[in-house]
């Protein structure tokens, strides 16, 4: 059976790799294309290929994802379940920042990639990627750096997408001390990496499914972070809690009669 998501992709890499629409073109030895699997939960999304990337031609080879592989094994996920992939394909001399027209040039292939693998969840790394991100699909973007900081491990739904931005494994080389701040966040991608085991008999899929409870709540608990919901630390802890408790533990009495 021909997969027609691989040959989408395959035909979009092909573009990628033939692409001169900056200056990038000119002083990188290799355009590095996505890789990983096709049906992939989760998308992550870095900044551009290192020196090694751009040798080698392949993601996270270099310094940074011997991090990335550390972060990814405490969090017991493999890179063969994920899809990665960069914001910009060619690498950055001297590992300067990016400047907005070199983002302007090569973003449209990123946004087709997103819409090619349909990923559940998309997981920028850093600021660039989640600046990217968010002002592609929030109304009201972050003004400022500080502010993406402040957003690294938390589920976000925006415009029906959902957002897990994380920090760049690459923020360890220069700040080592923030690694167990950071492996906690990365272990998030463990609990995104498949809905609750309780959903299939959880009341609020009933709900939802009878019209009477918002998509976000299914989206950011059910089928995002579990772990982080009250109705799921109860059920595992045997403690009772009623059918119409919202699962951040707050009583929606409006579900509790028909």
């Amino acid at each position: 059976m021909i997969n027609q998501k691989q040959i989408a992709l395959n035909k979009l890499n092909d573009r990628i790799r033939s692409c001169i629409n900056c200056r990038l073109s000119l002083t990188k030895q290799n355009i590095i294309c996505g890789e990983g699997t096709l049906n992939a939960r989760l998308m992550l999304i870095a900044l551009s290929p290192g020196e090694n990337e751009d040798r080698e031609c392949k993601m996270f080879i270099g310094p940074s994802g011997k991090i990335l592989d550390k972060l990814l094994h405490i969090a017991v996920i493999s890179r063969d379940s994920i899809y990665m992939t960069n914001l910009i394909k060619c690498k950055l001399p001297k590992n300067r920042r990016p400047k907005q027209d070199e983002i302007e040039a090569c973003s449209h292939f990123l946004d087709e990639e997103i819409a090619i693998l349909s990923a559940k969840i998309i997981v920028p790394l850093g600021y660039y990627a989640a600046r990217y991100i968010f002002k592609k699909y929030a109304s009201d973007p972050p003004p400022a750096r500080a502010d993406y900081r402040a957003l690294y491990g938390r589920l976000i739904l925006l415009n029906e997408k959902k957002v897990f931005p994380l920090p760049h494994p690459a923020s360890l080389l220069y700040n080592p001390s923030y690694k167990a701040e950071t492996a906690i966040k990365y272990h998030k991608l463990q609990i995104l990496s498949h809905n609750c085991k309780w959903y299939s008999m959880c009341p609020m899929k009933c709900y939802f499914e009878h019209g009477r409870l918002e998509k976000k709540w299914i989206e950011l608990y059910c089928k995002g972070d579990w772990e982080d919901c009250v109705r799921y630390q109860k059920e595992e802890k045997g403690a009772y809690h009623p059918d119409w408790m919202l699962p951040d533990g707050s009583i929606d009495e409006s579900l509790r009669y028909r």
